[in-house]
């Protein structure tokens, strides 16, 4: 005869041990759905024992075991951080050959495009109420900046929207693959919005574009989020296009000045 199921019968017991694995399958959760991400500070560890609920020993137990896993890397002096998930998109000599060669710039926006059409269909699909409220909050600062022409502000919300709707896709692979690539565009490898911008005019076009973009989303419009980000990095392909050939003509112009002279 089956022993009668009692409400206690439901659990076990979490023994000394299993304080530590608790701690760790909990942080790794957060890694793998790309919520904590390399480079990510964790809290201090009084901040996080206490969060948490547990011993600080049982604490440190859990990071070294992350650490040893690769997940967790600790500064003397500095805290315990989200280890480099993804490694380094490209070597900094293989970066130099590309911002030498022309092709591979367009190869990268063509990578892009691609991606981040996806990502707009699948946040616009499965954005939260938490994602909609980030990916507003930005748009308003890029609204903001652009009326008071603050180029910093302005640089610094434009990689944010890109990366918070890549989070709003909740494609763990997607946010962790695309962050390394944002990293390039942030320190400005390949993407420069200055000269962007200056082939934009007054970088109106640029607004109006992530506005769209980051409105279709919180619409839910599956559709025109994806147009929206392929229209944007469409703009942005052409725009150096046009003034890579304008370069070209002005240094040819400059060229046949000398020799007529």
């Amino acid at each position: 005869m089956p022993s009668k199921l009692t409400p206690a019968s439901l659990f076990e017991p979490i023994d000394h041990e299993s304080v530590s694995e608790a701690v760790i399958s909990q942080i790794e959760a957060l890694i793998a759905a790309g919520i904590l991400k390399q480079g990510r500070k964790l809290p201090s560890e009084r901040d996080l024992a206490e969060t948490l609920n547990v011993s600080r020993p049982k604490l440190r137990d859990a990071l070294q075991v992350l650490e040893e896993r690769g997940l967790v890397t600790t500064r003397h002096g500095e805290g315990s951080f989200i280890a480099p998930l993804t490694g380094q998109a490209m070597m900094p000599a293989l970066l130099d050959l590309y911002g030498r060669h022309e092709p591979a710039f367009f190869d990268y926006l063509e990578y892009r495009r691609e991606q981040e059409g996806f990502a707009a269909r699948l946040a616009a699909q499965r954005a939260t109420t938490a994602d909609k409220e980030r990916i507003t909050e930005i748009l308003d600062r890029l609204q903001r900046a652009w009326e008071e022409n603050d180029q910093d502000s302005s640089r610094e919300a434009d990689y944010q929207l890109h990366s918070a709707i890549v989070d709003a896709s909740q494609n763990a692979t997607l946010i962790h693959i695309m962050a390394s690539i944002y990293h390039l565009t942030r320190q400005g490898v390949f993407y420069n919005r200055e000269y962007l911008k200056s082939i934009d005019g007054t970088g109106k076009r640029l607004l109006e574009q992530h506005l769209a973009l980051g409105q279709a989303v919180i619409d839910g419009d599956e559709e025109r989020a994806e147009k929206a980000a392929l229209a944007h990095l469409d703009f942005v392909e052409d725009s150096f296009r046009t003034g890579i050939e304008r370069s070209q003509r002005e240094a040819m112009a400059e060229k046949r000045r000398l020799l007529s002279g």
